[in-house]
């Protein structure tokens, strides 16, 4: 069974990059990873929140999120 995974960030460059190099880097074959655009889905917004996520770009993993460099604080967000 995989693991879930979601992927938040903002559209801003240090969430792409983070994209690019954390989320792109799990084993598919041991997680279902998400890409969640908070900056387009501002919906999402409070389901991030109540998972931890404090800023983005942040890798939430089962129920841990890990909050990784700085790109914009959820707050801003919505």
């Amino acid at each position: 069974m995989k693991t879930k995974a979601q992927f938040y960030h903002a559209g801003c460059p240090v969430c792409v990059s983070a994209e690019q190099s954390v989320a792109r880097a799990l084993d598919p074959a041991r997680f279902e990873v998400e890409i969640v655009h908070l900056g387009a889905a501002k919906e999402r917004v409070a389901e991030a929140r109540a998972k931890g996520v404090k800023s983005v770009p942040a890798l939430v993993i089962g129920s841990q999120a890990y909050h990784i460099n700085f790109g914009a604080d959820l707050n801003a967000l919505g």
